[in-house]
């Protein structure tokens, strides 16, 4: 790996710093360039004047490994027309994470088609070569300030998800940090979805967040379990019927689906519904019409589907109980609930909000969660995710004797929670990385430098680790005014 940063402006002598001098520089005007080495000198002797921190790689590959390490706002690229099997590393490159890149370019590079599309598409801007020191300190600074109003998806999600009395999703996690990202992306258009994922772990939820979240929040939300419907009734129910097409009809009755008009409906266990009912389901995706039961006109209905399912529908296909073409038409998008097992910096938020939800169930003298009850949860594998933690939650609240709630009162013990059931060495070891990177990113106050030599790896090693086992650094808290409760205490936060 070749890479060097260069404090530029404050002597002609370059100084290559240590990783912790690195750490301690300003970042406000610091860049990462990407280009072979007798361009890039050029380059940093052209902007020493302007005193930019600059560190440089040669290759994208150089350049990707200094990103695990460094948070980047800028970055600058320099295009070879005579390399253009390297254009698509770049834009690979240019094309993740919210960086704003600049390209550098040679007259007779911009003559190149595919240059001018990649710069057109990714790029902030471009500069010539050779290069006007004076206007590429305007774009840099100008390419900083944009990539710092950027939002962070990390950070700021793109739906609003704590709506009282509608839909309340509780989680800080990075995989349900990610959640929310989809459901943002997938509430702003108007497709079918289908939503995925084990029992208990809030499909209905998650259809709810994209209803709010999107232009049609204003139109009614319609959920509809597909297995609990009279299989008499499913045709009559979901399309309706007019005043004398079966015995006891004996007016004209709108369909649930027809009643959703500039709504969303919400199909619940799709993969329940009758293979004759399914071919009615699939007519209504493709011409948005309802043709009521005993009806001879069909009538056009705005609606948007949503669909849920905890099978696997394309084993369900491959069984022929479900029709290949209607989970096409309902798969256009799909989006994944992760199970409570896979998230589990969420258990302790979301007992305590049930906890506080439901505290008129409890007894007067039960104030919060023990320790050894916090650390269970976190190990048990909860195979019914937060359905059964809402379950445990307030059978414990009523239970309960004393005034915290004990792994007994909870119906939890060692036994069961044990490295959550984990049955092969190699996820046990996985699940004990885990807790010790939790652990020692706790005792460091989320400083990965830190938490790294203590755990005795890399830095790079570490953020890989992270993103392994899907632990957000920031996830892990520790509250100072803990050292003065009595041991065994969790207070519960306010909420």
């Amino acid at each position: 790996m070749t890479s060097r940063r260069m404090v530029l402006g404050e002597s002609d002598a370059t100084d290559v710093t240590t990783m912790e001098e690195t750490m301690m520089m300003d970042t406000s005007r610091q860049f990462l360039l990407v280009g072979e080495r007798h361009l890039s000198l050029d380059i940093m002797a052209t902007m020493m004047p302007y005193h930019w921190s600059i560190d440089h790689a040669e290759n994208t590959t150089d350049a990707e490994r200094l990103l695990l390490d460094n948070d980047y706002l800028t970055g600058l690229v320099i295009m070879d027309a005579r390399r253009p099997h390297r254009h698509q590393d770049i834009e690979c490159l240019v094309n993740t994470g919210k960086m704003t890149w600049i390209a550098m370019v040679d007259n007779q590079a911009l003559l190149t088609k595919g240059i001018r599309r990649l710069i057109g598409q990714l790029f902030h801007a471009y500069l010539v070569l050779p290069l006007d020191e004076r206007k590429a300190n305007h774009l840099l600074e100008s390419a900083q300030e944009m990539a710092g109003i950027m939002p962070d998806e990390e950070t700021e999600p793109l739906i609003s998800v704590h709506k009282e009395n509608e839909c309340c999703m509780i989680g800080d996690s990075t995989i349900i940090r990610r959640l929310y990202r989809d459901i943002g992306k997938i509430a702003s258009v108007d497709a079918p979805v289908l939503i995925t994922g084990e029992s208990g772990t809030g499909k209905e939820l998650t259809a709810r967040a994209i209803h709010n979240n999107s232009p049609r929040r204003h139109g009614p939300f319609n959920a509809v379990n597909c297995g609990a419907l009279p299989s008499g009734l499913i045709q009559s129910e979901l399309f309706g019927h007019e005043r004398g097409a079966f015995t006891g009809a004996s007016q004209r009755k709108e369909g649930i689906i027809e009643s959703t008009c500039r709504g969303t409906l919400f199909l619940d266990e799709i993969g329940d519904l009758p293979l004759d009912m399914q071919v009615n389901l699939l007519r209504f995706l493709e011409n948005h019409r309802v043709l009521r039961v005993g009806g001879l006109t069909e009538i056009p209905v705005d609606v948007r589907v949503l669909a849920a399912t905890h099978v696997n529908l394309e084993e369900a296909v491959r069984g022929g109980s479900f029709r290949d073409d209607l989970y096409h038409r309902l798969n256009v998008l799909q989006i994944n609930t992760p199970p409570l097992r896979e998230r589990p910096e969420d258990i302790e938020p979301l007992a305590t909000y049930f906890f506080h939800k439901f505290t008129d169930e409890k007894a007067t003298k039960v104030r919060g969660f023990s320790r050894e009850s916090l650390i269970l949860m976190h190990q048990y594998a909860w195979p019914g995710n937060i359905r059964e933690l809402i379950n445990r939650v307030r059978r414990a609240m009523v239970m309960c004797d004393k005034r915290l709630i004990t792994p007994a009162d909870l119906g939890l013990d060692r036994r069961q929670c044990a490295f959550r059931h984990a049955v092969t060495l190699e996820q046990a070891r996985d699940i004990a990385e885990r807790e010790a990177i939790k652990a020692a990113l706790a005792r460091n106050k989320h400083k990965i430098l830190h938490a790294a030599r203590e755990l005795g790896v890399s830095r790079v090693t570490l953020y890989r680790l992270l993103e392994k086992h899907g632990i957000d650094r920031h996830s892990v808290s520790v509250d100072d005014e803990e050292a003065d409760l009595p041991p065994g205490v969790i207070p519960l936060p306010s909420l």
